[in-house]
């Protein structure tokens, strides 16, 4: 194994990372959101938690597409956004 084999395992292995990632913090931002909407919190907690897991969609969108950078800001925005809607609560 090379040096440029160990290159493209580590983008590989930073793709599925990103995009694993995404996927579970959109899911539990869903659940969230679900959660809140159920019982009776300001409407800006449930919309908070749903536009952080969007959020959260998109950079799992991008780390699959390699766009590994931009999902790890994304990712950090999204929770950002979630942990915000929880302030409201």
């Amino acid at each position: 194994m090379d040096e440029s084999d160990d290159l493209l395992e580590d983008a590989r292995r930073a793709r599925w990372t990103a995009a694993g990632t995404g996927a579970a913090l959109t899911l539990a931002g869903i659940a969230a959101a679900l959660l809140r909407l159920i019982r009776s919190a300001p409407a800006l907690v449930p919309a908070a938690y749903a536009g952080g897991a969007a959020v959260c969609a998109a950079a799992a969108v991008l780390g699959s597409r390699g766009r590994t950078r931009r999902a790890l800001w994304l990712l950090i925005a999204g929770v950002m956004v979630m942990a915000l809607g929880d302030q409201f609560d």
